[in-house]
C-alpha cells in the first residue's frame, strides 16, 4: 500500500544521485510515483543499469543527465532538460558532495575549490534555476543535503565542514524569500551513513591521525555520535519524503537532523 505523500506524476532531479545517498534519496521518490532526473558521475553501463531498474520497478520516468557539478551551464542545462523532457519541475534535491581530508596548513588549494563548488556552489547554481519553474507552478520543494558538520565542526575537513555551513546558511536565507510563493526550502544534516565517501574517509582519516584503520570507526567516525550507529539510507529517505510531500508544507527554512544525537551536546 503506497505511503500517503500523494507524489505521483511529480519530476524530481537529485544531484550526485549515481551512488550512495543520492541514488538511495532517487529511488525513494521514485517509489511514491515521482519522475526522477538521475545527475552523477560513475560507470556508465553501471548508470545505465541503474536506471533500467528503477524504472522497471517503479514504473515511472527516469532520466539521467550527467552535469558536471563544477560547470554553472552544464547545471542550468540538467534543471531545463528536466522539465524540457518531462514538463515539470516539483522536487530539487542538491546532494552532489565530495570530501578531502587534511590539515589546512596542507590543504591542496585544488581540493578546497572543488569542494566548495560541488558542495555549496553547485546548490546555489541549481536553485538559481529551478526557482523560475517553481513560481511560475506556485508550488516547489527544495532540500538540500547538509551535513552535522553543517552544524559543527570536526578537525582536517575544514573546506566540507565551510561548505555545508554555507548550505545551511544558504538553504535559510532562500526559505524566506520564497515563504510565501508555495515554496519549500530545508536542509537534512546526517550525521555518518556508510556511503562509499565515508568508506574512503575511514581511510583519509587514518593517515591524517596516523592510527590505524580499525580505530577510526569507533574512535574517530561514531565517535560524536551516541547512538553508536551509522545512519541508514531509510532513515534519510523518510524525512525526505515528508519534506516533499503536502504533510511538510509548514516546514521551511529548517536544518533537520538525523545524526544519531551528534548534535544534542
Amino acid at each position: 500500500m503506497p505511503a500517503p505523500y500523494n507524489l505521483d506524476g511529480q519530476v524530481a532531479v537529485v544531484t550526485g544521485s549515481t551512488s550512495g545517498i543520492g541514488q538511495a534519496m532517487a529511488e525513494a521518490l521514485a517509489r511514491q510515483g515521482v519522475n526522477v532526473v538521475l545527475n552523477g558521475f560513475g560507470d556508465p553501463a553501471q548508470i545505465e543499469t541503474d536506471r533500467r531498474r528503477i524504472e522497471a520497478e517503479t514504473g515511472v520516468k527516469v532520466l539521467y543527465h550527467g552535469a558536471d557539478m563544477t560547470r554553472p551551464g552544464e547545471i542550468t542545462d540538467l534543471i531545463d532538460t528536466a522539465w524540457r523532457e518531462l514538463g515539470r519541475l516539483d522536487i530539487l534535491v542538491n546532494n552532489a558532495g565530495i570530501q578531502h581530508v587534511a590539515p589546512v596548513d596542507e590543504f591542496p588549494p585544488e581540493k578546497w575549490d572543488a569542494i566548495i563548488a560541488i558542495n555549496l556552489t553547485s546548490a546555489f547554481h541549481a536553485t538559481r534555476a529551478a526557482l523560475p519553474v517553481m513560481k511560475a507552478a506556485g508550488r516547489g520543494r527544495i532540500v538540500n543535503l547538509a551535513s552535522a558538520h553543517g552544524l559543527v565542526a570536526s578537525p582536517f575537513k575544514s573546506a566540507y565542514v565551510a561548505a555545508k555551513h554555507g548550505i545551511v546558511g544558504f538553504t535559510k536565507s532562500c526559505a524566506l524569500e520564497v515563504a510565501r510563493q508555495g515554496i519549500t526550502v530545508n536542509a537534512i544534516c546526517p550525521g555518518y551513513v556508510k556511503t562509499p565517501l565515508v568508506e574512503a574517509q575511514i581511510a583519509d582519516q587514518a593517515k591524517a591521525r596516523g592510527i590505524a584503520v580499525d580505530r577510526v570507526v569507533e574512535d574517530v567516525i561514531l565517535a560524536a555520535q551516541p547512538n553508536k550507529s551509522f545512519i541508514e539510507y531509510e532513515q534519510l529517505a523518510g524525512l525526505l519524503l515528508y519534506l516533499v510531500s503536502d504533510m511538510g508544507a509548514g516546514t521551511t527554512g529548517a536544518a533537520l537532523t538525523v545524526d544519531g544525537g551528534w548534535t544534542a551536546a
